[in-house]
């Protein structure tokens, strides 16, 4: 028979464990996607970012799994870190925030940039950069650390609505429906004006007809080109 004392112990124990255990489910899922940097100060980035990050409120996961996954997709792209792809992003890693940093510099004077990139949308959430003159790679790393806690707690627990990045094929699309309607409106025109005018000895309004229909064909011209 187990001792009392021993079955109170596990208890506890078990108790303590599931406090400082929350599960994943209950915490916002904060990828780390891309970090600009050497090997080691990336490295060391994570680390720093991982150990200060609250782990009770965020899941991190870092560059390496976040690669895992994605390479299982036949969707992603390396080099897609905002825009409409960020939705296998968001698929293939449940990641609902990702975090982008690149750490520059030489000598005394290093920079960083930290975006905070949400998966559903490929849209940026927040961004902070800042540069010094006279300072070591490891105080810029510190403060590229302490940047991006700040951001990403800075979201709301639940994000605004925002509608997903239309596609870029879309507008185009739309752009030569205007684009043809504006040239064949413009050349009816420009063809009635220049029927009036000869028509009818010259009248100055079947000038400003000709002009005016010319005009928009142009314009529908131009919509088309660009």
């Amino acid at each position: 028979m187990i001792p009392t004392a021993v079955v109170l112990s596990i208890v506890m124990l078990a108790s303590i464990a599931s406090a400082d255990d929350t599960p994943p489910e209950r915490r916002r899922l904060v990828g780390i996607l891309d970090v600009q940097a050497s090997p080691e100060i990336a490295a060391s980035f994570e680390q720093s970012l991982e150990e200060q990050l609250d782990s009770k409120m965020y899941w991190l996961v870092p560059r390496a799994k976040m690669s895992e996954r994605l390479s299982n997709s036949t969707k992603w792209s390396e080099g897609c870190f905002v825009g409409p792809c960020m939705t296998e992003v968001k698929v293939q890693t449940s990641a609902e925030l990702v975090v982008l940093a690149a750490l520059t510099g030489a000598g005394t004077s290093f920079g960083y940039v930290v975006t905070v990139v949400r998966t559903d949308t490929g849209r940026v959430i927040a961004q902070e950069s800042d540069r010094c003159e006279i300072c070591t790679i490891n105080e810029a790393m510190s403060a590229a650390t302490l940047a991006t806690i700040r951001l990403v707690t800075a979201v709301p627990d639940e994000l605004p609505a925002d509608s997903p990045i239309i596609s870029s094929t879309r507008a185009p699309a739309r752009m030569r429906k205007v684009g043809i309607a504006m040239t064949l409106v413009g050349l009816a025109a420009a063809g009635v004006g220049t029927a009036l005018y000869f028509a009818q000895d010259k009248p100055d309004y079947a000038l400003a007809t000709m002009a005016a229909g010319g005009g928009l064909a142009l314009g529908g011209v131009l919509v088309l080109t660009f």
